[in-house]
């Protein structure tokens, strides 16, 4: 088995809640915020779903639609 994040089961604080929010800005993949705060990729995307803080990269075009 894999060995839990450094906070696993941890309460998520304000402070935590920020870096989410200024990382999800910065179109920081889902993955990668769960390395960097040391939280699984799955609660990262429950915070995010509570406080209501979109995952969705705005730097790319739907279904691969370019602009001529």
């Amino acid at each position: 088995m894999a060995k839990p994040p450094a906070n696993h089961g941890k309460q998520w604080t304000p402070a935590d809640v920020a870096q989410l929010k200024q990382l999800a800005k910065e179109n920081t993949p889902t993955r990668v915020i769960g390395l960097k705060m040391g939280r699984t990729e799955d609660s990262v995307r429950a915070k995010a779903g509570e406080n209501s803080v979109s995952l969705k990269p705005t730097n790319q075009s739907p279904y691969n639609r370019r602009k001529p």
